[in-house]
């Protein structure tokens, strides 16, 4: 029997891990369950209960309770509800039913055995105190002092003895930290794991960045001025797209604070990391003119549907508005949303004409006009058979040279146009197969139609297939012998 003692080295585990003491009690109990499987059989289940007022115990066998015998999985711990019933009267199926037991007094073996089970629920209570105490401070900046240094990692403290990791790639390039220098990082993952690691710190997180200028710059915490996105190449250059909620304050002069104290604080915490304060515009190509800067850009061209923006910059500039590596640009589409291709001026207007040749061919094609036609609809912004099919009429037939006759004449065309195309490629995936290869030795109507699927609709399309291509499109229908002979017994009147 446990005595007092044992509410005496709970108080005591207690205090020193700085753990809830009813967390070490019930690892105890554990512990006692566990010698307990080890004393009477490790297939039996067994629970213990400790007094908390008398630090004695006492041990319980338990069974979960079935209606049949053929829900016996394991017998040991499994009992039928006429024998529960006979244990414990108001038992009932898919309930337990517990039976005291004579406890198991602690030898050397099992004293340690508990010992090392209450080592590990008591480890487990630690790191889930620690997600409780972190989690809420996931997305946060935290400061520590490495404790220990590794060649791919650091673990550093936080506070109250508790370490994180920050791993190698979450460094930003070049920077060397040694046991006992203080540092300051994203805490961007605190989740619970059995073994390991629980918080994860990173320094190279674009979300660092906007917390620190949130500790630098006093309007972006009383929400005066807004971060709206960030893009990094972290140790190297970050953009930081800012906007105000208040006319009076320009955000980009707040940010770099007088005399550049602001900005330059976050960079000296990035290892000398460049920062562009961009000033945000809901207008989409003023914003990546910002974004882009101190590129100056000569003419653009916008689609928005693909989200694109070609955008030209005076030849001497072209370097510098792409950036190392191809930096700028990058850090200016990830930080605006829009795909952006940088090119001279006179690259800019051969990629154009050769866009409208190409619309202009089509229109040619497809509308049967005259290349007259077809150059006005191109020199009035039209690129696609959807949009003369489908923009108003009245807007079409104000185009000079045309009147509403020719304005409707041109959207029936493009209209039939494009029925016709949708009609053909519903025909294309749902093609039925031809008589002639539904009725070829060896062919099912299944297989016939999952060839059909796949453009095989006929038996002159089955003879320039092989064997494997048929296996491709329907091993589950067909064997590597049917599909030889198959694919012979189309090719038979090739030999004719």
């Amino acid at each position: 029997m446990l005595n007092k003692e044992i509410l005496n080295d709970a108080e005591r585990v207690s205090n020193e891990k700085n753990v809830p003491q009813e967390l070490v009690i019930e690892a105890i109990e554990k512990a006692i369950s566990a010698a307990a499987r080890k004393h009477f059989g490790v297939t039996h289940t067994y629970e213990a209960k400790v007094d908390r007022a008398k630090g004695s115990y006492l041990t319980f066998r338990v069974w979960q309770v079935v209606e049949s015998p053929e829900q016996i999985e394991n017998p040991d711990s499994q009992l039928l509800l006429v024998d529960a019933q006979a244990i414990d009267p108001n038992a009932e199926v898919g309930g337990v039913v517990k039976q005291q037991i004579d406890s198991v007094e602690f030898g050397r073996i099992g004293a340690r055995m508990a010992k090392q089970v209450m080592g590990d629920e008591i480890r487990i209570a630690e790191r889930q105190q620690i997600v409780e105490q972190f989690k809420p401070k996931e997305g946060t900046l935290v400061n520590g002092i490495v404790r220990k240094v590794m060649r791919d990692v650091l673990f550093v403290d936080v506070g109250g003895g508790v370490e994180a990791v920050l791993s190698r790639q979450d460094m930003i390039p070049r920077e060397i930290f040694r046991v006992g220098d203080r540092l300051r990082a994203l805490l961007f993952d605190v989740h619970y794991e059995r073994r390991g690691a629980l918080l994860h710190l990173s320094r190279t997180h674009k979300e660092m960045l906007t917390a620190l200028f949130k500790i630098e710059v006093p309007e972006i915490a009383e929400d005066v001025i807004e971060i709206i996105s960030a893009a990094r190449d972290p140790g190297a250059r970050s953009k930081i797209l800012v906007k105000t909620n208040d006319g009076r304050v320009d955000p980009v002069g707040a940010c770099v604070g007088m005399r550049g104290a602001r900005v330059q604080a976050v960079s000296s915490e990035l290892n000398g990391e460049k920062i562009d304060i961009v000033l945000w515009s809901d207008n989409p190509a003023q914003l990546v003119m910002n974004a882009m800067s101190p590129a100056e850009i000569v003419s653009m061209v916008v689609d928005e549907e693909s989200r694109t923006m070609d955008l030209a910059v005076a030849p001497e500039q072209l370097a510098q508005a792409i950036g190392r590596n191809g930096q700028n640009v990058r850090l200016a589409s990830e930080l605006t949303g829009w795909k952006i291709n940088v090119m001279t001026p006179e690259d800019l207007e051969t990629k154009r004409a050769k866009e409208a040749s190409n619309v202009k061919e089509t229109f040619v094609r497809e509308l049967e006009v005259d290349e007259e036609v077809a150059d006005v609809l191109v020199r009035e912004g039209f690129s696609s058979l959807e949009e003369i099919a489908y923009v108003p009429l009245q807007e079409m037939a104000a185009i000079e040279e045309f009147d509403e006759e020719i304005a409707e004449a041109l959207q029936a065309r493009a209209k039939d146009v494009l029925l016709t195309k949708a009609i053909s490629e519903e025909v294309k995936h749902h093609q039925l197969p031809a008589e002639d290869l539904l009725s070829l030795q060896g062919m099912t109507e299944a297989l016939a139609k999952k060839l059909a699927a796949h453009n095989i609709v006929s038996r002159e399309d089955l003879a320039e297939q092989s064997a494997m291509d048929l296996l491709d499109i329907a091993d589950d229908l067909i064997t590597q012998e049917q599909a030889s002979k198959l694919v012979l017994e189309a090719r038979k009147h090739w030999f004719k």
